[in-house]
């Protein structure tokens, strides 16, 4: 296999969770190679490098080999050399950074009633702002 569509690769590779995703990133023009944005159906080879915005983040991978149908992410792995640099990759780790937990309710508790929504609420808003500001 010399050539594989491209949004068929980035799902295959798992940087996208399904195809229909990939396409619509290539078709939003999220995909591209140097400056040329990249079509769904443009046919990728071996060793070119492709550009990928994805939720904020400007991600930079390199093709090593092709694929056309989804693997393990072990194998996934071989298949490109992630070349985003390290400060996009700080962006990600710094967004995430802070980020709690959902809450948990014990088992068979149901769902909060309406006073214990708004007990939940008030905690939460004295907790995020201790100051009353």
């Amino acid at each position: 296999m010399d050539k594989v569509r491209v949004d068929k690769w980035l799902w295959s590779v798992r940087i996208f969770k399904s195809r229909s995703i990939a396409t619509d990133a290539c078709k939003n023009g999220k995909v591209s190679i140097g400056e040329k944005r990249l079509k769904p159906s443009y046919m990728l080879v071996r060793g070119e490098t492709l550009h990928v915005k994805k939720e904020g983040f400007n991600l930079i991978y390199e093709v090593v080999d092709l694929l056309n149908k989804r693997v393990s992410a072990t194998l996934a792995e071989p298949c490109y050399i992630n070349h985003t640099p390290e400060e996009e990759l700080n962006k990600y780790k710094d967004w995430f950074i802070g980020k709690a937990k959902p809450e948990r309710r014990s088992k068979g508790a149901g769902r909060p009633t309406k006073r214990e929504r708004r007990e939940i609420d008030q905690f939460k808003d004295d907790f995020l702002e201790p100051d009353g500001a």
